[in-house]
C-alpha cells in the first residue's frame, strides 16, 4: 500500500526525496578523499562541491516528479511511492516554481565553487559549461518535449554525472591535476549510482512499460535487468581492485567491509516479487555506497 501524503509538507519531503541526497555526496567525497590522499584538499571545494551536487539532486527529483505527472509514468495504477504533485497537494506551477529556484541555486552555488577553484579563464569556461550541461540533464530526465529518461539514457546520464564528472571533477577542482589512477574511482562511483537508478527501474517496470518510457529494465526484462544490477555491483568493486594495484593503496581494501550489504541488496532486488518489497533496496543501495565511499576514504587517509 502507498505511504498517504496528508499535508504540504510533507508532499515537498516526498518531492525533495531525503533518501537520494546521501548518494549525490558520495562522489564529491570520494573526490575529496583522493585529493587529501595527495595534500591537495580543500574544505571551500568540499563545502560549495556538496551543496551544488545536492541542489542538483534535489532540481533533478523536482523535475522527475514533475515530467512523469506530464508525461503519465505517474498513473493511479503506479505501484512506487506516491509523488507529490500525484498527491494533488502541490500544482503542476508550485513544481515548476521549485524547479526554476533549485535551478537557480545549483547555479549560483557552481559559480562559487568555480570562483574559488579556478582562475584560467579555459578552464572555468570548461566547468561551467560541464555545470549547465549536468543541469540540463537534471531537468530533461523525465521533462520536456524529448526526456530522454524515457529513451533509457538516463544510465548513462548517471555513470557520467554521478561517476566520471562527480568524482574525477571534484578531485580536479581540489588539485588542478590529473591523476588517471582516480578514474577507477570515478567508475567504481558511476556503477554503484547506476545501479540504484537500476533498481529504481526495476521496481517501476510495470508502470513504466505501460507509459512508454523505455527504461533498460523495460527494455531488456526484468531477468536480464537483475543480472545487469550484479554488473554494476560486482564492477564497482572490481575497480576498487585495478585502483588498488596501479596506485598501491591497498589499505583502499577497507571499502569492501561494503560488499556484503551490497550483495545482500543484490539479492533483495533479485528475490523480490513485487515493487513493494523491491522499493527498500533503493535506499539500501544509496547508503551502502555512501558507507563504501567512507572506508574507503579512511582507508586511503589513515592507513
Amino acid at each position: 500500500m502507498k505511504a498517504i501524503i496528508h499535508t504540504k509538507k510533507e508532499a515537498w519531503l516526498h518531492a525533495i526525496r531525503l533518501r537520494t541526497l546521501p548518494l549525490a555526496l558520495a562522489s564529491i567525497f570520494a573526490g575529496s578523499f583522493l585529493a587529501a590522499n595527495l595534500h591537495v584538499f580543500r574544505w571551500e571545494i568540499l563545502v560549495l562541491a556538496s551543496l551544488t551536487t545536492i541542489f542538483l539532486q534535489i532540481l533533478s527529483n523536482l523535475s522527475n516528479d514533475y515530467g512523469d505527472t506530464i508525461n503519465g509514468a505517474d498513473h493511479a495504477e503506479r505501484q512506487g511511492p506516491v509523488r507529490a504533485v500525484q498527491s494533488g497537494l502541490i500544482s503542476l506551477a508550485e513544481m515548476k516554481k521549485a524547479m526554476y529556484l533549485f535551478g537557480a541555486l545549483s547555479l549560483i552555488s557552481g559559480l562559487l565553487l568555480l570562483f574559488f577553484a579556478v582562475q584560467n579563464l579555459v578552464l572555468f569556461g570548461i566547468f561551467l559549461g560541464l555545470g549547465l550541461a549536468a543541469i540540463w540533464a537534471a531537468i530533461t530526465y523525465t521533462s520536456g518535449s524529448n526526456p530522454y529518461g524515457y529513451a533509457g539514457l538516463g544510465d548513462i546520464s548517471v555513470f557520467i554525472f554521478f561517476g566520471l564528472l562527480g568524482v574525477f571533477g571534484t578531485f580536479f577542482l581540489h588539485s588542478l591535476s590529473l591523476d588517471f589512477n582516480a578514474l577507477w574511482i570515478a567508475i567504481a562511483l558511476g556503477l554503484f549510482s547506476t545501479a540504484v537508478l537500476n533498481i529504481n527501474n526495476i521496481r517501476d517496470i510495470e508502470s513504466d512499460s505501460t507509459a512508454g518510457k523505455k527504461s533498460i529494465p523495460v527494455r531488456i526484462g526484468k531477468k536480464a535487468a537483475i543480472r545487469y544490477n550484479w554488473f554494476l555491483i560486482l564492477g564497482g568493486n572490481l575497480s576498487l581492485g585495478i585502483f588498488a594495484i596501479s596506485s598501491g593503496s591497498w589499505s583502499s581494501f577497507l571499502a569492501l567491509l561494503a560488499l556484503p550489504i551490497m550483495i545482500a541488496v543484490g539479492l533483495g532486488v533479485q528475490r523480490g516479487k513485487d515493487s513493494k518489497s523491491i522499493d527498500p533496496y533503493l535506499k539500501k543501495m544509496a547508503l551502502s555506497t555512501l558507507l563504501w565511499t567512507i572506508l574507503f576514504g579512511i582507508g586511503l587517509i589513515f592507513f
